[in-house]
């Protein structure tokens, strides 16, 4: 991936592969979306995964500053970095909500260059965890 101009937030975009949670419609369009922009991100297939295995690019991703995220929940998005010892800046992440947007709301919004942070605030705790049906099984 490469850098984002200044003041643009560097943009994550999870497939969410093995949980498949996400609908398969928003998925394409926000893929789409980012394809047809030229804006620089960085997709990846399950953010559970990486998370799991505690990958170094989320450590990267959470301390290059703003920081867009097509996933899902915030709260379990906070915690999947959390648990990979990344923890994410409240004031500086916005999490777009791939399971309840609709397919052009979460497309508009991935490209759009201002920040809305949305990180739920306090401290992480094993209640934030992500469901367990939603967490593949390594």
């Amino acid at each position: 991936m490469s850098a984002p101009a200044a003041g643009v937030p560097a943009i994550l975009y999870c497939h969410c592969q093995y949980a498949q949670v996400v609908p398969p419609e928003v998925k394409a369009a926000v893929l789409k979306q980012l394809c047809d922009s030229n804006l620089p991100f960085e997709a990846v297939p399950d953010l559970c995964e990486l998370s799991a295995r505690r990958d170094p690019s989320l450590q990267r991703l959470a301390a290059a500053g703003p920081l867009k995220i097509a996933a899902c929940f915030p709260r379990a998005v906070k915690w999947l970095f959390a648990a990979a010892n990344a923890p994410l800046t409240p004031g500086t992440t916005e999490v777009l909500n791939l399971r309840t947007l609709p397919a052009a709301d979460a497309a508009a919004a991935i490209v759009h260059p201002d920040l809305t942070p949305n990180l739920p605030t306090g401290k992480v705790t094993q209640a934030d965890a992500p469901a367990s049906s939603s967490t593949p099984s390594f």
